[in-house]
């Protein structure tokens, strides 16, 4: 695993759900943030599926004239509906593949809404950069306070003593679509002001 932080925002990876979930706001917020990686001139690295916020994410960057990499195991092919549309599309042989590769091809990460998925995917990336093994900032997008339960459960871990000051786990949250880009490349910038200025506790939001 690459432990150097390139510094450069070129590519982003967006972990959500591939379903639409309950909260018109979540899919709206997905067309957003398609919209804004391709105005942006980034490559948005995603899960190669065309259903639920997934597919809504791609086709919004697509549509937007922006570059997009889908990279699916081949058992979800079906399940997560391919986007055999795209022109950079990978199938991987199983998820560890898959993510390996998602890490590799991506220099930050954003979490939209989603599911246990989405959660484990942006919980292993925060606990890769706990471990020291990358510095590419993870974002959760906490529209209309989808991950303020997770905020709380990391607070409970705080007050319990399992996440301490020397192992704080890194992670930056964006109640507005709009400000996620900007809040990755502040932090890339490695201003540690900046950088703490995102760190959100739940009793903020």
């Amino acid at each position: 695993m690459n432990t150097v932080s390139r510094n450069q925002l070129t590519s982003v990876c967006v972990y959500c759900g591939s379903s639409f979930g309950s909260d018109p706001s979540h899919e709206a917020a997905a067309t957003r943030l398609g919209q804004l990686i391709a105005e942006a001139g980034l490559r948005l690295v995603y899960g190669g599926g065309s259903v639920g916020l997934m597919g809504t994410v791609a086709n919004s960057a697509l549509e937007s004239g922006g570059t997009v990499t889908g990279i699916i195991p081949r058992f979800l092919e079906k399940r997560e509906v391919m986007l055999d549309s795209l022109e950079d599309l990978i199938v991987t042989k199983d998820m560890h593949e898959r993510k390996h590769l998602m890490f590799q091809k991506s220099d930050a990460f954003i979490a939209l809404p989603g599911g246990i998925g989405t959660l484990e995917e942006a919980v292993e990336m925060m606990t890769w950069a706990q471990l020291g093994q990358h510095r590419k900032p993870v974002a959760l997008a906490n529209i209309n306070g989808f991950w303020s339960p997770l905020l709380k459960l990391f607070d409970h871990m705080r007050a319990q003593g399992y996440i301490r000051p020397d192992s704080e786990v890194p992670y930056l949250v964006a109640n507005r679509i709009d400000d996620i880009l900007p809040m990755l490349r502040r932090s890339l910038s490695g201003d540690p002001e900046e950088i703490a200025s995102e760190f959100v506790s739940v009793s903020d939001l």
